[in-house]
């Protein structure tokens, strides 16, 4: 029988409180540990032998893995001193604050060999697994466009509960846009360069409620994203995937559409067009919906995390994998700072359409793939 691995979650805010109910609903998981100076005990999830501390310092020594669920600014200390200590740790996403956080976060995890998880957890849904299959498979063809959107309407309470969130630094850009950007890299590959606006013309507050994106992709595909936290809309993951109870659903739309040379998919309903003969606007498609099952993915993920913990699998979304999705949102709101396009650097493999390889063939032209 595999032994029980003791947890400490670190932050007893919203999300911590998710994780550490989680950590006692399975069966070999101790939430051995709750870190946070401030948390009142009665608010905080708890087991038989948890024990609620003020310091990570406290628990490092005598638990198997660490959940860091602490604001952005502290990933970067809690996330370290857990790799020092020689302790696996899921860092919620963003990965960190700044890049050069996050690069430090990368530095130690693969120096040291210690496993460092970040919390993207759409990667974990089996719908978004289902589509990057499907893509994957060819069955759209190469992928030309992309078309995004995460819109919704945040309450009036939401900012007053966090005064913060007024703020530079607490719009959609930097607090939301983070989980669309990872989704669409395991969509469609790489983000190379962006190119943004953003207004704030619906709240008239110091910080974007708005922004527009234009992407161009590895593989030689381009996209375009909008983001909003003032629009009174469902076309967000959380509100079209049915994953989250404590949010309205529609079922009948999509936030992500990938449009390929030989058909396109919609997600998260999985509404498959494809083509039987010629492929043309003028002959007949064919539309299918792919099933996928419905699962929450904080809890595969937190799944997956054991099984990292006790060796059996490498984490699927690594710090680097973090890195990468925080780079991009660094670009997407220094380019609505400047209003010039910014290019994305990456260290990760960037899988190249038979699009972009044929494009670079008839024109000698690799600037739009490799150095945009």
């Amino acid at each position: 029988m595999k032994r029980t691995l003791r947890i400490a979650v670190v932050g007893a805010g919203l999300i911590g409180r998710q994780h550490a109910r989680r950590v006692l609903g399975r069966p070999r998981l101790e939430l051995r540990y709750v870190v946070d100076p401030f948390a009142d005990p009665a608010d905080v999830p708890a087991g038989p032998d948890t024990v609620l501390v003020a310091d990570l310092g406290q628990a490092l020594g005598d638990v198997d893995g660490v959940v860091l669920a602490t604001p952005n600014a502290a990933h970067r200390e809690g996330a370290l001193a857990a790799v020092a200590a020689g302790v696996p740790v899921l860092v919620e996403k963003p990965i960190a604050d700044t890049l050069e956080a996050a690069e430090e976060i990368v530095t130690a995890a693969e120096t040291s060999g210690v496993p460092v998880l970040v919390g993207h957890h759409r990667r974990y849904s089996p719908l978004l697994a289902r589509a990057v299959e499907i893509i994957g498979s060819g069955a759209i063809g190469d992928p030309v466009a992309v078309m995004g959107s995460a819109l919704f309407r945040k309450p009036d309470d939401y900012f007053e509960a966090a005064p913060w969130r007024t703020e530079a630094g607490g719009g959609p850009i930097l607090i939301n846009l983070v989980h669309d950007v990872d989704a669409l890299r395991a969509l469609c590959g790489e983000i190379v360069r962006v190119q943004a606006v953003a207004g704030s013309a619906a709240r008239a507050l110091a910080v974007e409620d708005t922004a527009a994106l234009t992407l161009s992709f590895a593989n030689g595909a381009l996209g375009t994203f909008i983001v909003s936290d003032a629009a009174a809309s469902a076309r967000s993951w959380e509100q079209t995937s049915r994953e989250n109870p404590g949010y309205d659903t529609a079922e009948d739309e999509d936030c992500y559409h990938v449009a390929g040379t030989r058909g396109s998919l919609s997600v998260p309903t999985l509404r498959l067009r494809t083509y039987p003969g010629e492929v043309s606007w003028s002959e007949r498609s064919v539309v299918t919906t792919v099933t996928a099952p419905r699962q929450d993915p904080l809890d595969l993920q937190l799944e997956h995390f054991e099984h990292v913990l006790r060796g059996e699998t490498a984490p699927r979304v690594r710090a680097r994998e973090g890195l990468q999705s925080l780079r991009v949102v660094h670009a997407v709101a220094q380019s609505a700072r400047t209003g010039l396009p910014v290019s994305v650097p990456t260290d990760l493999p960037a899988a190249r359409s038979a699009a972009a390889a044929r494009f670079v063939q008839r024109t000698g032209v690799d600037d739009h793939v490799v150095n945009p």
